[in-house]
C-alpha cells in the first residue's frame, strides 16, 4: 500500500512540475528586443489610426521635444496594423496596443514577447472613451517609455566605457562615459568632455557653484542663465573673440528632477555664439549638493548643423543621469 501512495504522489509532483516548466522555460528564452532609440511601435487598426485617435495619439507621443532649436518628435512612431504583430514585429522594445473591447482598461506590462520591452495596452468600449484613456494614462505611459530608452541607451554605453578617475578626485563625480569621447579641457574648476560627430560634436561640461548661486525665487532662470553665460564665455574657445552663451531671444524650459537622490535643477534651451551664425540644444542640471555647500552642474549642449540632435541630446542625458556623487 505504501509503494502505491509514493508511486502517486511522485506522479502527482511530476505533473506539477511539468505544469511550471514552461512558463520558467519561456521566461528564460524569450527574444531579445529590437528598435532605435526613442522609436514606438502603435498597434492600432488602419481605421482607428486614421481618425480622431490616431490623431491624439500623435498629440501626445509625437510632441515636439523641448529645447530642440528644430522640430523633432518625442518618439518616432510606426504604426502597425494587429494582424500584422506577430513574430518579429513583436520583439519591439516599446509598443503602444489600441484596440477596442468591451472594458476601459490601460496596462503597462514588462517583457510580453521579448526582453527588455515594455508594452502599454489600451482597450476602449468605443473610440470617445479611447481618447479619455490615452489623455488620461499618457503621461504616465511617456514616462515608462522614456524611462525604458534611458536604460537601453545606458546598457549601450556599458559596452565601452571611458574611464575618467580624475572626476571622483576633484569632484567626487563618476559619470558612465561612452568610450568614444575624449577630454577636450580640465583643471581644478571645470572639465570639458567632447565625441566628434561627422559634422559637429557633442560636449559635456562639468563645474560647481556655491549653493548661494542660485535663489529659490523667481531669478532661478535668471541665475542659471547667468551661470551659464559666465562659464561659456570664461572657459569655452571661440574664434574672434564671440561669446558662448544662452539663446537671448528665448527663455529656456525649467524642470526639477533628481539626480543621484538629489534635488536638481534642468534646465534646456538653446545655446548660441554671439554675432555668429552658431547655435545648438543644451541640457543643464543643477545638482543641489548641501553636504559639499554646492551645486554641481552638469551639462550636455550638441554642435550639429543641419542634423537631427534629438537622439544625440538623449545620449547626453543618459550620461549625465547617470551621476554618482558622493
Amino acid at each position: 500500500m505504501k509503494n502505491i501512495y509514493y508511486f502517486l504522489m511522485a506522479g502527482f509532483l511530476l505533473l506539477v512540475s511539468c505544469q511550471d516548466a514552461p512558463t520558467k522555460r519561456d521566461t528564460a528564452y524569450l527574444k531579445d528586443s529590437v528598435g532605435r532609440i526613442n522609436g514606438l511601435q502603435v498597434v492600432i487598426p488602419n481605421d482607428l489610426w486614421n481618425g480622431p485617435v490616431g490623431e491624439k495619439i500623435r498629440e501626445h507621443f509625437a510632441a515636439l521635444v523641448d529645447g530642440l532649436p528644430q522640430q523633432e518628435p518625442l518618439f518616432t512612431i510606426n504604426q502597425l496594423n494587429p494582424n500584422a504583430f506577430e513574430d518579429f514585429a513583436r520583439t519591439y522594445r516599446t509598443f503602444l496596443y489600441i484596440q477596442l473591447g468591451d472594458k476601459d482598461t490601460v496596462s503597462l506590462k514588462k517583457n510580453s514577447y521579448a526582453r527588455p520591452q515594455i508594452g502599454a495596452f489600451i482597450t476602449g468600449t468605443s473610440e470617445e472613451e479611447l481618447i479619455k484613456l490615452i489623455d488620461t494614462e499618457q503621461a504616465r505611459i511617456i514616462a515608462a517609455f522614456k524611462n525604458a530608452e534611458l536604460k537601453e541607451r545606458q546598457r549601450r554605453t556599458e559596452i565601452s566605457i571611458k574611464k575618467i578617475d580624475s572626476l571622483k578626485e576633484r569632484f567626487g563625480l563618476s559619470l558612465r562615459v561612452p568610450s568614444a569621447y575624449r577630454i577636450a579641457a580640465a583643471n581644478d574648476d571645470f572639465y570639458w568632455i567632447r565625441k566628434d560627430l561627422k559634422d559637429g560634436t557633442t560636449n559635456i561640461l562639468i563645474y560647481e557653484v556655491p549653493l548661494s548661486f542660485i535663489s529659490e525665487d523667481s531669478t532661478i532662470v535668471g541665475d542659471i542663465i547667468k551661470m551659464r553665460d559666465s562659464i561659456g564665455s570664461g572657459y569655452l574657445p571661440v574664434e574672434d573673440d564671440a561669446l558662448f552663451i544662452t539663446e537671448e531671444a528665448y527663455a529656456p524650459y525649467l524642470f526639477t528632477t533628481e539626480i543621484d537622490g538629489k534635488f536638481a535643477y534642468e534646465t534646456k534651451g538653446t545655446w548660441e555664439v554671439k554675432d555668429e551664425f552658431m547655435a545648438g540644444p543644451f541640457l543643464n542640471y543643477a545638482v543641489k549638493d548641501e553636504a559639499n555647500d554646492r551645486y554641481l552642474v552638469l551639462e550636455g549642449f550638441t554642435y550639429a548643423p543641419s542634423t537631427e540632435k534629438r537622439d544625440l541630446q538623449f545620449e547626453l542625458e543618459s550620461i549625465l543621469k547617470s551621476a554618482k556623487i558622493e
